[in-house]
């Protein structure tokens, strides 16, 4: 009698255990396209269970970093989550309504003014990771002399002054016409007092630049990538002075050495950030420079593509 008392908490135990890791097919990381006032804006979802019966996420949209969904509530077969607003002007929590149509996702969102705007799913695709690697041929992005290989836009505050690439003022970003998979990047930069700028890898992953120095290391500070992965230290100098990143990049594996220090080692890339120019994760992508921010210069870009023996 005393061998049953034992063993029905033992086997009620396993049992939960199990119910409670059960995946629902929700679960997993969604590349979203929002339909927007004529444009498609590249998002991210992430879903995931939190105990036997809650779904809990976080959230991408077009600006701003990843913030936490408290709840992804289920009615039938439709699914529904609301998030304050961010970067978003007015104080609106954007709500989201949405249903699993095939392989993928399709639903609705009211935005911070209150319009509804239509978007669509996709399971963001696996970018598997290899050891056995083969470097290609470095490519100087800057040539020191002028602006060929970016894609020059309307607006653009981008010039070449005695050899720097230089951004003076707030503008356009500056993309780069040649496209890249697995890649080492070098960059060697500088900014002034307060400003604020970004490397994005493949148009979608955005590395921090930002005088902030002597501060908490955070995803959206130095050598973070936003809002996704934050560095185990800010190795961020004084505004004025050069500076470096390394960085490789091989499927969704980053490694970041900022100044010289390894601040990221092999961290995973989940989903994109805010200002992804797409959310093709796995086709090769141009290298960005945030442009629009604060003044930013370069004196170096060099990339070296990665590819598997």
């Amino acid at each position: 009698m005393k061998l049953r008392v034992l063993l029905f908490p033992i086997l009620f135990s396993c049992f939960f255990v199990v119910r409670s890791q059960e995946g629902h097919p929700l679960e997993g990381r969604w590349n979203l396209t929002i339909s927007q006032e004529g444009t498609y804006l590249p998002s991210w979802l992430e879903v995931m269970h939190s105990g036997n019966n809650t779904l809990i996420g976080r959230f991408t949209y077009a600006f701003g970093s990843a913030r936490p969904v408290a709840e992804v509530k289920k009615f039938g077969d439709v699914f529904q989550f609301q998030i304050p607003p961010q970067w978003e002007p007015g104080a609106a929590d954007m709500e989201f309504q949405f249903e699993m149509i095939g392989e993928g996702l399709e639903g609705t969102m009211v935005y911070t003014n209150g319009k509804t705007y239509s978007w669509t799913g996709q399971r963001a695709p696996e970018l598997p990771y290899y050891d056995d690697q083969k470097m290609g041929k470095k490519i100087d992005l800057f040539n020191g002399k002028n602006l060929d290989g970016w894609e020059i836009k309307e607006g653009n505050q981008w010039k070449v002054i005695d050899g720097i690439l230089t951004s003076n003022a707030s503008g356009v970003n500056l993309v780069s016409k040649e496209k890249f998979k697995d890649f080492k990047i070098h960059v060697e930069f500088k900014y002034p007092k307060g400003s604020n700028s970004g490397l994005y890898l493949r148009g979608r992953y955005e590395v921090q630049i930002a005088d902030n120095i002597g501060m908490s290391p955070a995803s959206i500070y130095f050598g973070g990538v936003y809002g996704l992965l934050t560095p185990n230290e800010n190795v961020a100098m004084k505004a004025g002075e050069w500076q470096s990143f390394d960085i490789t990049l091989i499927g969704r594996r980053v490694t970041i050495v900022a100044n010289g220090k390894t601040v990221i080692d092999g961290q995973n890339i989940l989903g994109m950030t805010g200002g992804a120019l797409d959310n093709h994760e796995a086709e090769a992508g141009p290298i960005m420079i945030q442009g629009d921010h604060g003044p930013i210069e370069f004196k170096a870009i060099e990339i070296t593509p990665i590819t598997a023996k």
